[in-house]
């Protein structure tokens, strides 16, 4: 049941926390400080990915890249320098460095610290070629992280994304039944996260994407979900569009995965005026990623199928 994979959407693709100044990278909104990034993700629904390429090192660029090469430098760094500098790699997509470099407060008791962590080892887990038992293990170690930093801090409307995220990932390996189940919870968290952070579009886009993906169950998928679960997941479409809707609003353009789920979602309420409109500017958006690339393609194959 391809419906049920949040992954989907949270695949290396959006996905931010909690912070006040708002940085724009990769087309999308990024919240730093207690900033979520969709998944250098990307992606979480997969995904997940928005990476618009690597900006050029200026001096000041360097000087960050340099000091996290030294390991005495970094744990000499205040908290807020660390997180400034993981966030500037987090920008650059470099998943690697990141990681190592979060790494060294996997014992920590700051969530900020370990929701970055948790995003980094699923970030690292999507990259190509990653060996399957390696890859495993980063999916359960940021679920690990992501646990850890909502029981430091539940107010953490980042901590609650990225648990929902890697709840999603997990599933993968534990079954159909176990993922249903989970549904209901990842659902919770993704509402505690919007609750805490109401301006934080891509926590309402993958919440969105959750409702879209029980909505658009077939009748023998939603039996089969029903002989596995007793009372699996429901939603409609008209719940996924006031979500991505809301998500434009909160903040317009933000991520082509949005409008290209405007248009599929409006598609499936036999509104095809307004899917022509939202899948216009999918295709029109400026394909810095390789997501991006991907929307368009699927854009373009839609609007030549609607004629």
């Amino acid at each position: 049941m391809a419906g049920l994979v949040l992954t989907r959407c949270v695949s290396r693709t959006l996905l931010s926390a909690s912070g006040a100044k708002a940085i724009r990278i990769r087309g999308i909104n990024r919240h730093y400080r207690t900033t979520l990034r969709r998944t250098a993700t990307t992606g979480s629904g997969g995904g997940a990915a928005f990476l618009l390429g690597f900006p050029a090192l200026s001096c000041l660029a360097y000087e960050a890249y340099r000091r996290v090469q030294s390991s005495a430098v970094v744990h000499a760094l205040e908290k807020e320098e660390v997180l400034e500098q993981a966030d500037y790699l987090y920008s650059c997509a470099e998943t690697e460095k990141l990681y190592q470099l979060l790494l060294q407060y996997k014992d920590s008791d700051d969530a900020e610290f370990l929701w970055r962590l948790a995003r980094a080892s699923r970030d690292l887990s999507l990259l190509p070629n990653m060996e399957a038992e390696r890859k495993k293990q980063l999916v359960f170690e940021a679920l690990e992280y992501a646990t850890k930093a909502l029981e430091r801090d539940d107010k953490c409307f980042a901590a609650h994304k990225w648990y929902a995220v890697c709840l999603s990932d997990v599933g993968d390996y534990e079954g159909v039944k176990v993922k249903i189940g989970n549904s209901y919870i990842i659902r919770d968290h993704l509402e505690s996260a919007i609750k805490l952070n109401p301006m934080d579009a891509t926590s309402i886009h993958i919440l969105g994407y959750w409702c879209f993906a029980f909505a658009e169950l077939s009748w023998y998928q939603r039996k089969v979900a029903a002989v596995i679960f007793a009372s699996p997941p429901t939603s409609t479409y008209e719940e996924a569009l006031e979500l991505f809707l809301k998500a434009e609003e909160v903040d317009p353009n933000f991520y082509s995965k949005n409008l290209l789920m405007l248009g599929k979602t409006y598609m499936a309420m036999k509104d095809k005026e307004k899917a022509l409109l939202w899948l216009t500017k999918a295709k029109e958006y400026p394909a810095h990623t390789l997501e991006d690339k991907e929307v368009h393609k699927e854009a373009v194959d839609i609007l030549k199928k609607l004629g």
